[in-house]
């Protein structure tokens, strides 16, 4: 079968290689189990005319999902981003001709097999992942919801409630990644953000993000609202810019995915003024 699918591979055949994971057979684990219904859809838009050419030789990266900074060895601080949003915009770039890296942190989802995908954990894996990705991109798709605060210390094992009656957890700030990265950007580079907001202000906290990030563009969503957001199949987002705000209605995350790259498409014609 190796020799097979390696034999159309030279013959310019494009073979969608099988996913790790349990396997039928004796309660194994490896490669051999087919991908999942979104995984493959994305491979076949991409093969069968749905790549369009317009970021072909751009090199998209990015952040997916949610970090967690450990308590202990058990237990940790997260959040409940499950990564769709990060990789709805990953395959969106792919189906436009883009090269994608995409760091993921703690994504149960599977990504499209064009896709080079990194997973990590915490904050400070995700942020060393896109330092050593960043200066060769030429867009930042910041999607991760990264931790803002870590505990001081990991204890190691278990923590045990045994004979206390309470624990005192302190905790410290993490590295603001996408201001760090945002600091060592070149002039040709679009960076886009995303936020998690809530409540009457979203807009005007964006906007600080906006300027204390240095960024083109803030991606927020309201997450006091049940139909979407984290896990959600449908989002509903608005895109602030330095010069105004774009709302993108609410439909599926692949819709919202190509609404957030036109208007990275309108940045990058700006930069290249």
């Amino acid at each position: 079968t190796q020799h097979n699918a390696e034999a159309l591979r030279r013959r310019g055949v494009r073979v969608i290689e099988p996913e790790v994971g349990p396997l039928a057979s004796r309660g194994e684990r490896g490669a051999g189990r087919l991908p999942d219904p979104e995984a493959l859809l994305a491979e076949l838009e991409a093969a069968l005319g749905g790549v369009v050419d317009s970021w072909a030789g751009l090199r998209v990266l990015v952040s997916a999902g949610g970090t967690r900074e450990a308590i202990d060895g058990v237990r940790f601080i997260g959040n409940r981003s499950s990564g769709r949003m990060g990789i709805a915009l990953a395959e969106a770039a792919v189906r436009r001709g883009a090269s994608v890296e995409l760091v993921a942190a703690n994504v149960s989802l599977p990504s499209a097999a064009a896709i080079a995908r990194q997973d990590v954990e915490s904050a400070g894996d995700l942020g060393a992942a896109l330092s050593g990705r960043f200066e060769a991109c030429d867009v930042l798709l910041m999607a991760a919801a990264v931790a803002d605060f870590r505990p001081d210390a990991t204890h190691e094992g278990k923590l045990s409630r045994e004979g206390e009656a309470e624990l005192a957890l302190r905790l410290e700030p993490t590295e603001d990644v996408l201001a760090t990265l945002a600091a060592r950007r070149a002039p040709n580079q679009v960076l886009v953000g995303f936020a998690a907001e809530h409540g009457q202000e979203s807009i005007e906290r964006a906007r600080r993000k906006l300027a204390r990030k240095a960024v083109d563009a803030i991606v927020f969503n309201d997450v006091s609202r049940a139909d979407i957001g984290f896990d959600a199949d449908a989002n509903e987002v608005t895109i602030v810019e330095a010069d105004g705000e774009h709302l993108v209605a609410l439909a599926p995350k692949a819709e919202v995915a190509d609404a957030v790259l036109d208007r990275v498409e309108a940045l990058r014609s700006r930069v290249a003024k």
